[in-house]
């Protein structure tokens, strides 16, 4: 069954590099359009950049094209700019986590991970970085060095949901059922909705036989977050999930 929804927060971690407030307010609406449409974003950053804005209209293009899906071109250009940031430690450290978020996605986990290092030497036990740090490793298979991060933003802060959720794919993922069931049921306490947690619980639940209680779960999802990451996976999850009981259905008849 599908992992649970993984989410990189790098994007959003840190404050952006230098601007006066004109071009705090140019860095504003560039970034928001990156999010929305980034292809315009683009466009407009670089003319921004053209006319004086210097590295925050840098960082708009780079956050841009990560959203056109060109993750080696926004990784080269991220990179460059955390070189030229390197006297303002906090912005170079977001900086570098996003140039990390860009390599991940191209497929080079090897060196998304080493940027988030450094990024994570420059400011240690920064909780975003280190769920994302976690989110690389799990992908990677190494569910127990995802688990190590996770763990480090729990001990400070327990009501952390997305971590409590991902600790419970990561415990599932190796094969510590009991675990991860006590994980999800700590972030649903939290909150009873979300839809990334009800996701997981019905896999949990499913994994357990509790097909019924699985169902619940996924139907929830696709109630209250129909257009979501979490309801697509939810959606795959109870067509594998009926697509199965069929297919037993169809055996245990002609086996009769």
């Amino acid at each position: 069954l599908l992992l649970g929804i993984l989410t990189l927060h790098a994007t959003n971690s840190f404050a952006a590099p230098r601007r006066d407030s004109v071009n705090a307010r140019k860095y504003v609406q560039c970034m928001e359009m990156a999010r929305e449409d980034p292809d315009a974003a683009f466009d407009w950053a670089m003319d921004w950049r053209d006319m004086g804005g210097e590295e925050a209209a840098q960082h708009c293009i780079g956050v841009a094209l990560i959203g056109l899906k060109l993750y080696n071109e926004a990784g080269n250009r991220l990179e460059a700019l955390a070189q030229e940031m390197q006297s303002d430690k906090k912005v170079q450290a977001g900086i570098l986590a996003q140039a990390a978020q860009a390599r991940h996605l191209e497929g080079k986990p090897t060196r998304a991970i080493a940027l988030m290092n450094t990024a994570l030497k420059i400011s240690p036990a920064n909780p975003d970085l280190l769920v994302d740090r976690a989110t690389m490793h799990a992908e990677r298979g190494d569910y127990m060095t995802a688990l190590a991060d996770l763990n480090i933003v729990l001990a400070k802060d327990p009501t952390r949901i997305d971590a409590l959720v991902f600790r419970a794919t990561a415990l599932r993922f190796t094969d510590k059922l009991e675990q991860a069931e006590t994980a999800i049921v700590s972030a649903l306490a939290l909150d009873e909705y979300n839809p990334e947690g009800l996701l997981e619980r019905g896999i949990i639940r499913r994994l357990k036989g509790d097909k019924n209680g699985a169902r619940r779960d996924w139907l929830k999802v696709l109630s209250i977050a129909p257009k979501s990451p979490a309801a697509d996976a939810a959606q795959a999850n109870l067509e594998k999930m009926d697509l199965n009981s069929e297919s037993l259905h169809k055996n245990q008849k002609e086996g009769h």
